[in-house]
């Protein structure tokens, strides 16, 4: 039980011992204004847990090619909106040649992030030349987040070991024509 839960059931009770046990009616000076306090902090602590989001970093690039393995930009959407439906929050990182497998043309974040329905915080595209795991694994550390994809980054693992922790990674695939991720 959180502590506010707490505070917020002896508030009540005490509450109600003014109004139920005679003579107590002088200690209703005290608890109604300390049932009062402790439901605000009950209510703004439940706020408070709404709102802490649980990132998932989307390896785009990994993704896309998870049906008939052909890129696809419906595969990541796919991911996206299952993701989401679960109350997670995802960032979705891409290389830099994801544009020209999708569509013959390099793409920023921020087309990606228009396609993909996201607002472009939530969107990366790495540089030329650079590969994206490392970006897709220090982005989840420093988020505390999981990661979807398949790939098991054996060359990175000495220097995130956190990989290897159950649930880390979230792998997914296509059975009978829809999309599982082992959440």
């Amino acid at each position: 039980m959180t502590s506010s839960l707490i505070l917020f059931l002896a508030s009540a009770a005490a509450l109600l011992a003014t109004m139920v046990i005679p003579g107590w009616t002088d200690f209703l000076l005290l608890s109604a204004p300390c049932f009062i306090a402790a439901s605000i902090l009950l209510i703004r602590n439940g706020i408070r847990r709404n709102r802490r989001r649980q990132w998932v970093v989307v390896d785009g690039s990994n993704v896309m090619h998870w049906r008939d393995g052909k890129p696809r930009l419906e595969t990541v959407k796919e991911a996206v909106a299952q993701l989401e439906a679960s109350g997670f929050t995802p960032g979705v990182v891409f290389d830099a040649n994801a544009g020209y497998l999708l569509f013959n043309k390099y793409l920023h974040h921020r087309a990606f992030a228009q396609l993909l329905g996201l607002s472009e915080e939530r969107v990366m595209v790495v540089p030329k030349g650079t590969p994206a795991d490392p970006t897709i694994l220090a982005a989840a550390r420093d988020h505390g987040a999981r990661i979807l994809t398949n790939d098991q980054f054996r060359d990175w693992s000495n220097q995130h070991p956190e990989i290897h922790d159950p649930g880390h990674l979230i792998t997914g695939r296509y059975a009978s024509g829809r999309l599982k991720l082992d959440l």
